[in-house]
């Protein structure tokens, strides 16, 4: 959700922390705001709107402060605006906080406070928190650290903090559960940020903080705490990522970008795991845990959005391949309706960043119930990373667009190949159908590159004729139904129309009502077992006047030949075409938002993380 930066070094803080914010915008852009510690006050500068406006509010007042924090906002407790936006002060102004959770029990909290005379200027919880740590740091004459420590143990929630004091002139009091939280380890300085783009450019060694876990950040001094007031040492982690990943590289947009990226992205999930030419695959991961995988009585594949459609497709493909019992679970259900595990059980959770919340609480439960958890993740050190007995990264960068497209079909590629690596293990496959997969998946690298050159004017002619429609509908069969879930998702998420997915198969189940001449149905409808049904199913929507898009494969003349508009893709073999049909969906989402006027990095009302409930 929220974006939040800090820097304490000899340098000047403003520059840093405004950089920071606006790598973080597409974490939250409802508003934005900076506290810089001035010698004798904490300033708090901050705005509704995106970071541009606060620079510009900020344009020409004293900003000579060598430690500050920042914060980008995704709305949760109070509209957007001026007085909702973070950095909040205590009512004496001498603590100023940012926070990126919620605080379940702040209506408690703040009732207690207004008994005690304070008054509050913003509708956030936040606030309630800011003043409740200064109250206890009054009534028990203890220092910002101890206070902290002590209101953590009375917050119910989920939170990343950092503060200011007005009397710690080089110091940032931070702390963090359920939400993430690195300090990057610079020369005489330290980089406090959501993630670790903010830090890139100045440091590459890194720490992550753990949930319960306080910091006292001090230039030349990091010390980690439990809320036991235990020091912890400090693990410090080398990144391997790049600053020009996370710039736009002369695209127009990061998601337009990232689409173009994923013969790359793809590649790298490939690489070292697997080699077609020895009919092999090594994934670490699944070896680690492998005697579980083979006598599991069930795989629960946990995650949310996008990428609970990457583990629709992957039921499918671990039941064909492994014939093991496979359950697809939404996080935010699955934590709450005490589902029986066992030990027998094996937990796949999927998550990009690796900080999904619902995920997280949902994976807690299921190890306390013994089941063995098996992480697939993108962000390297991150919470699910850390909980896991064994997993996999995807190895797809930093995403910066909101809309997820190289991690989506990165993580399917890492899910194919934990699929045929179970069933090699488990002798479930045969040997010529499991070369042909692994010859296929070699392949896509290139066949996603040809998509990307041979469709791209094609597809974007495709969006210009229908961005003025007000709903779609998305259809497929088989391997190819997580698909039309996903194309209706990206549609939602750019261009706010409105679209539905829906097994073809189920159209008749009431979804026909909605087709009439005004109405996009876009069918995936690659060659497969499925071809014969999905093409009637075109002909029941060309009936009814229906205007049909369709993903097909190169050669196929008969769908060609029904559909108003074709987007072609290569022939692969059934279970590995969805990697494939999904990128001229990205490619058509992506237009129609930029031909609606759109920001299409960042979606109305969406933050990339979902870091509370």
């Amino acid at each position: 959700m929220c974006g939040i930066v800090g820097y304490v070094g000899s340098n000047l803080a403003y520059p840093v922390i405004i950089d920071g914010l606006k790598k973080l915008e597409y974490r939250g852009y409802d508003s934005a705001g900076v506290a810089l510690h001035m010698g004798n006050s904490i300033e708090v500068y901050k705005k509704e709107g995106k970071v541009a406006a606060l620079e510009e509010s900020v344009h020409g007042k004293n900003v000579q402060a060598t430690i500050g924090i920042g914060h980008t906002r995704w709305a949760t407790h109070g509209e957007p605006s001026d007085r909702n936006a973070h950095p909040h002060y205590s009512n004496s102004r001498n603590i100023a906080m940012i926070h990126n959770g919620i605080i379940e029990n702040y209506a408690q909290l703040k009732s207690e406070l207004l008994q005690k005379g304070y008054t509050f200027k913003s509708d956030t919880d936040s606030e309630v928190l800011v003043n409740f740590i200064e109250d206890i740091k009054i009534n028990n004459e203890c220092s910002l650290e101890e206070a902290v420590r002590i209101a953590l143990k009375r917050v119910v929630g989920a939170y990343v903090i950092l503060l200011l004091d007005k009397d710690l002139p080089d110091t940032i009091i931070a702390a963090r559960k359920g939400s993430p939280l690195v300090i990057g380890v610079g020369e005489n300085a330290h980089y406090l940020g959501s993630d670790a783009s903010p830090m890139l450019a100045y440091t590459k060694e890194v720490v992550y903080i753990n949930d319960y876990e306080l910091a006292i950040v001090r230039p030349d001094e990091l010390i980690l705490k439990n809320l036991g007031n235990e020091r912890i040492t400090p693990f410090v982690q080398k990144l391997d990522m790049e600053l020009a990943a996370i710039e736009k590289g002369g695209f127009d947009h990061f998601m337009l970008k990232e689409i173009f990226e994923q013969p790359q992205t793809i590649f790298d999930s490939l690489r070292g795991r697997m080699d077609a030419e020895q009919q092999s695959i090594t994934l670490s991961g699944v070896d680690k845990i492998a005697e579980r995988l083979l006598r599991a009585n069930r795989i629960i594949i946990v995650a949310c959005g996008t990428s609970w459609h990457a583990g629709l497709l992957a039921e499918y493909v671990i039941e064909e391949l492994c014939r093991i019992n496979v359950e697809v679970e939404y996080a935010s259900e699955f934590r709450y309706r005490n589902p029986i595990i066992t030990d027998q059980d094996v937990i796949i959770a999927i998550s990009q960043s690796g900080e999904t919340a619902d995920t997280l609480v949902a994976l807690e439960n299921a190890k306390k119930q013994g089941a063995t958890i098996f992480g697939l993740v993108n962000v390297v050190g991150s919470s699910i990373a850390r909980m896991s007995d064994a997993g996999a990264y995807t190895h797809a960068g930093p995403e910066i667009g909101v809309a997820s497209t190289k991690a989506f079909t990165a993580q399917l590629t890492v899910l194919y190949l934990i699929a045929l690596k179970i069933a090699q293990l488990k002798g479930t496959i045969e040997a010529t159908l499991f070369n042909r997969l692994l010859a296929d998946l070699a392949n896509v690298p290139a066949y996603v590159k040809e998509i990307l050159d041979d469709q791209h004017a094609v597809i974007q002619a495709i969006a210009r004729k229908y961005s003025d429609a007000r709903d779609f509908l998305y259809l497929g069969r088989g391997y190819n139904f997580p698909i039309a879930l996903e194309g209706a998702l990206k549609l939602k998420e750019v261009s706010y129309i409105h679209a539905e997915g829906y097994p073809a198969a189920e159209m008749k189940h009431g979804p026909i009502a909605l087709v009439d001449e005004q109405l996009p149905v876009v069918f995936v409808a690659t060659k497969d077992s499925y071809h014969e049904k999905i093409i009637s199913n075109i002909q029941e929507i060309k009936a009814r006047k229906g205007k049909v898009i369709a993903v097909v494969s190169h050669g196929d003349n008969v769908a060609t030949g029904l559909a108003d508009d074709v987007m072609v893709v290569p022939h692969v073999h059934e279970i590995i075409a969805p990697v494939l049909s999904v990128i001229p969906l990205q490619l058509l989402s992506y237009y129609i938002g930029v031909y609606r006027g759109l920001d299409v990095d960042k979606p109305r009302n969406l933050a990339k993380s979902v870091t509370v409930e």
